[in-house]
Order: structure tokens, then sequence, then C-alpha cells
């Protein structure tokens, strides 16, 4: 890049008094400007200074010429609730996240998020009762800033448990209550996963109706839609059905993971881009999250299983693995299920009982010379697995990948890289080596979008007064170890990472600093206590 090329930005303040940390000759992408070479000053947990040269002196500088220099990324759509909750302070650095420089996640999502939000964030119910005051200041320390989802599984599981039924007028009562708790408490809204059961049960006016509860307190309505595939009511009907949800609720709507997922639906991205992009332009808010993988990352039971065969729980399920009157239905949708993901060659189990991990469903079949979908139903009877499930076109995903309303996420999942290297992953391979899209695209799609479309003020954005969630990588050398062999090696390049100004990664390596925050979104109306 020529330096006749970079900008120099308008109007970057002037910091009154010294820095204690100032990244200084990198090439900076605010998260929306052009880059221009120049300094970020920290002071505390902000920026206090974005330009050419910052004046006077601090008490750290860090040479960053040669690097990239930008907003610390952010996750919209993460599975990392169990790193967070966890007791060891190292589990909650999150350092598989920070080595990446994902500084921000969202969790909660495909409706798992707790209605008890305050316990999420590391505060107890009774010391805050349904207020956002004071959730900031957690009993737990984190490395990364984090905002979560309430679910609807975890609402309904809660009031219904795992039945196939709708709820009594009073259980939904019951369930809208959770919701608008949690919406006092900070949640950003209410997350679904109506692909899987038993959130699978649930019809459209029961989301609806809970949807507005969310909307009454200004959240987002969060989805992994009922079909990605050609399940039940197809991707199409699927997103048709939450972009009903979010007409009806009045709420703005985004699609968890957008996808065209098996082979029934390869080569329809366009068609799914252009029903979105015709919602709004008839006036609904509407976005979406991807992750740069082609294998997604599920249950073995949710990929094969249908719903029916869930119903009640594993214990139900399993009863009826052993009446054949209830195989004599399931195999052959099982089978079909199988076919629709691209065979048992396109499975490949990354957990679950031993001697399964690190094999694809094909593999254990002819290990045990047994038909597929038997290989299937013995690991399940011992205990549920996670599995890659290689479903996705490199076209489709290009085509989502460069729409300005969908940004990066991980949808990270123990088992799968995309834990570990799905923000390296997409710099690497769809930017550097396929470019698909540009490095101000990626940074834009990884900060200043996803800050924008969720409301995260202060963050997304390198300018004076924002908070200094700040990265630094090497172009030429930021990239992922992970892969489906050995998911859980760190990403490499990422040499400084700042959250709320706390030096997470120096010189690459983690200083053991955790200087992440729970963000609790601020509920709009009134009558939370």
């Amino acid at each position: 890049m020529s330096a006749t090329a970079l900008a120099v930005p308008h109007g970057a303040a002037e910091p009154q008094g010294g820095a204690d940390l100032v990244l200084r000759g990198g090439t900076i992408y605010t998260g929306d400007a052009a880059p221009f070479r120049g300094d970020v000053a920290i002071r505390g947990d902000r920026i206090i200074y974005v330009g050419p040269k910052a004046p006077g002196t601090a008490a750290k500088t860090v040479d960053a010429t040669g690097l990239i220099v930008a907003p610390g990324f952010i996750d919209p759509h993460a599975h990392v609730n169990d790193a967070l909750a966890s007791g060891d302070p190292a589990a909650r650095l999150v350092l598989p996240f920070l080595t990446q420089g994902v500084t921000t996640a969202f969790i909660g999502v495909d409706g798992s998020g707790d209605p008890d939000v305050a316990r999420t964030f590391g505060v107890t119910s009774a010391g805050v009762p349904g207020a956002v005051a004071g959730l900031e200041q957690s009993s737990r320390d984190f490395g990364i800033n984090f905002a979560t989802y309430v679910g609807l599984g975890a609402v309904r599981a809660k009031v219904i448990g795992a039945a196939d039924r709708a709820p009594t007028p009073a259980e939904l009562r019951q369930m809208t209550a959770l919701v608008d708790t949690a919406m006092c408490q900070g949640a950003l809204g209410l997350s679904t996963g109506l692909f899987y059961a038993p959130q699978s049960f649930a019809k459209r006016d029961e989301v609806v109706t809970l949807a507005k509860a969310a909307a009454a307190r200004g959240g987002v309505y969060d989805s992994h839609i009922r079909d990605e595939s050609s399940y039940t009511i197809g991707l199409k009907g699927a997103v048709e059905e939450a972009l009903a949800v979010g007409r009806d609720a009045r709420i703005p709507v985004h699609i968890a993971h957008i996808k065209a997922l098996g082979v029934d639906v390869h080569g329809q991205a366009p068609a799914i881009i252009a029903q979105i992009e015709a919602a709004q332009k008839a006036g609904q808010i509407v976005h979406a999250d991807q992750y740069p993988w082609s294998a997604s990352g599920t249950g073995l039971s949710a990929a094969l299983l249908p719903r029916w065969a869930q119903d009640g729980g594993r214990a139900a399920m399993l009863k009826r693995f052993d009446d054949s009157a209830a195989m004599a239905r399931m195999r052959p949708e099982m089978a079909e299920n199988l076919r629709r993901r691209g065979g048992p060659a396109s499975l490949l189990i990354t957990s679950g009982p031993a001697g399964f991990e690190g094999k694809t469903l094909e593999q254990v079949a002819k290990d045990r010379a047994i038909d597929p979908v038997d290989a299937a139903i013995l690991i399940l009877k011992q205990r549920e697995a996670g599995v890659a499930s290689f479903n996705q076109d490199e076209a489709d995903i290009a085509a989502f990948m460069k729409r300005p309303w969908v940004v990066t996420s991980s949808d990270a999942s123990q088992g799968h890289p995309r834990y570990y290297a799905s923000f390296a992953r997409k710099y690497a391979t769809y930017v550097k080596d396929k470019a698909v899209i540009d490095l101000g695209t990626f940074i834009r799609q990884s900060t200043a979008t996803p800050a924008r479309m969720f409301g995260l003020e202060g963050r997304g954005e390198l300018k004076a007064g924002a908070f200094a969630d700040v990265i630094a990588f090497d172009p030429a050398t930021f990239a992922p170890r992970a892969d489906y062999a050995r998911p859980t090696l760190f990403s490499t390049g990422m040499r400084f990472v700042t959250v709320n100004g706390a030096l997470a990664i120096e010189n690459g390596a983690p200083t053991g600093l955790a200087g992440g925050r729970p963000l609790p979104r601020k509920a709009a109306g009134t009558g939370c206590k």
C-alpha cells in the first residue's frame, strides 16, 4: 500500500495529558474511513487520540510499523457461554478469541440465552433486581466484552420442558414475563433456534408473542431459522418466517449464520439475498452474520433425526430406538436427512463417545460393516455427538459475504476450528487468497457495521472517546492454524490486543490481563424495576 493512497482523518482529537499506551506508525483502519498511517493513543479505558502523530508522552509505546491497526473485532454469534461462566480465570480470558483479535462477543444465541441475564453477567439477581445499573461491575473477570440474548429454548424449557405442544395461555404469559424481565436486565433481544427440538415445536404465533415482548424493550430478533435446507419449510420459507416475525412483532430481524445448507439448496444464495433485500426496501430492518467455513457444526441428532423422534427429550428418543414401528418410520427419514447433507462422508464426528472422534460417519460404518444410519444410531445410543457437517457451496458463501448487511461471526463451538480461527480464516482465505472481499470490507464487517447494527455505543470504531478495544495484526502472517483435524490451535499474526485499555496480547503472547466487561443493553420503555 503506497503512502500516497492513505488518507489522514480530519479533526483528530488532541489528548490532554500523557497517554498510557501509544500504538505508533501503523496503518490505521478506523472501522469506516480510508486507511492512513499514524498513531492511536490510549488512556485508561478510552482512546484519546487517532491521527498522524500522537503528541506528548506515553507510559508505553508500541512500534506498529507494518501492522494493521483496527478496532477490536465483534462476534455477534458465539457459543462461549461455558468459558465465560467457568470457575477458571484462564478459561474466562477466552484466548481463542483474543488471539484472533475478537474483543466482543454475543452469547445466548440459538435460543440458549438464560432468562436470568444478571446471573449470566456474573451478578446475583438479588443484588440488582431487573436493573441494568451496576451490571457492568461483575463479580468475575473476563478477557472479552460480551452481551447476551434471552433464548426461546431456555424460556420454553423452564416453562414447558421438552414436550411437543403449544403453551397454555397461562404458560405463554409466564414465558412473556421471563422475556420482559431479561430485557430489563440488559438482554440484547430474543434469540431462537427453531431448527432444534424442542424449539422446533414452537409455532410462529408463539414466537411472535415473545418477540413482541423483546421489541417493547428495544430488542432484536435473532434467529437460527427453522430450516436452512430442505428439511421442512425449506430455506426460502424459513427466511420468510423470520421476516414475518419481524413484521408482526415490529422488531429488527437478524438471521444467524446465514447459509444454504445441503445439496438441495446449493445455488439459492442469490434468491435469498433478493428476498431479504426486498424486505429491506419495504422498510424492514434485516441483517445477518456468517462464519467463513463450508462445514457447519451441530449435533448428530439435530442433523439426522426427525423432530418427532426427539419429542420428550433424550429418554423418549432412546425408547424409540428400541421400538420397531418407530424405527420403520425413522430410518428412511434419517437416510433422507443424511442425503441432503451430502452423505456419510460429509459428517465428521468432532465429539462424542470414545472411539468415534475424528472419523466420518462413513468411516464408522465401514469399520463396523454396518449401514451409516445404523452407525449414527449406534453413536447416539451411547451419547450425543458433535459433527462438522460439510454442506455448503463456496459460490453461496461468497455471494452472502459480499452483501453490506452480512457481518463476520464464528458460531464458535468446541470441536470445530471456527472457535479458534474464524476471523483469521476469513482474512487469510477470503481477503488474501480468494479476494472475495477487500481488507477494508473485512474490517468493516467485523467492527463498525455490527456495532451499529446492535447499538454498541463507543465500540467498533477507532476515534477519540471510544472504548479502547484496539488490535494490531501483521497482514503477512495473520492466519489460522486450526483445521478440522486439529481444531484447537491458536491463530497467528495478531500482535497486540487491548480490551478496554488492558493490554491482553503483547508481541503475540497473552499477558493474562482480563479487561473485558458485560455489556448490558439499556431497555426501552417503562416498568423495569
